[in-house]
């Protein structure tokens, strides 16, 4: 075999290696997701949460891969979320003094900001709000993946007006 043809195929191989790894990373999160809550059960927690905000794609730090579109409802004991994700690994829920909407900004403000919890499903959740954080003392709810670092989405949230 001539030294070109051994190399296109070395070469081939680790594109279709590279190309399979790259589509499962993207692709498990989406087939081992849990189902999220139905909408009653959402629309029970939203009434008693005390402040609403809207993610929305066009956050700029946000892109055709990491996006988030619905609104989130938080409460004294819980975060519920009706909507969307871009489905991805390790996603968490961080409450924030500032609102974010880059990387940079959530970097420089990981220390004051509060991890509420994992976020394992791409449309809708509830996640549990610990006894020990009081909402009223952030502003922004962010959607984080903690593997990649990677900016999702943000909102910057009001008192619910009932």
């Amino acid at each position: 075999m001539k030294k070109w043809s051994i190399l296109a195929l070395v070469l081939s191989h680790v594109l279709a290696v590279g190309g399979g790894f790259a589509l499962g990373i993207y692709y498990l999160p989406i087939l081992i997701a849990p189902a999220g809550p139905d909408s009653q059960v959402l629309v029970l927690a939203a009434k008693n949460s005390l402040f609403v905000a809207e993610f929305s794609r066009d956050r700029e730090d946000s892109d055709a891969l990491h996006w988030g579109e619905g609104e989130v409802s938080i409460g004294s004991d819980s975060v519920s979320f009706s909507g969307s994700l871009s489905p991805g690994p390790d996603y968490k829920l961080y409450l924030s003094p500032e609102f974010v909407e880059t990387e940079a900004d959530f970097n420089r403000l990981k220390s004051s900001m509060v991890q509420v919890g994992e976020v394992k499903t791409f449309e809708n959740f509830i996640l549990p709000m610990s006894v020990s954080i009081d909402p009223s003392q952030y502003n922004t709810v962010i959607v984080w993946c903690e593997t990649f670092g990677q900016y999702i989405t943000s909102a910057k949230y009001q008192r619910r007006v009932n």
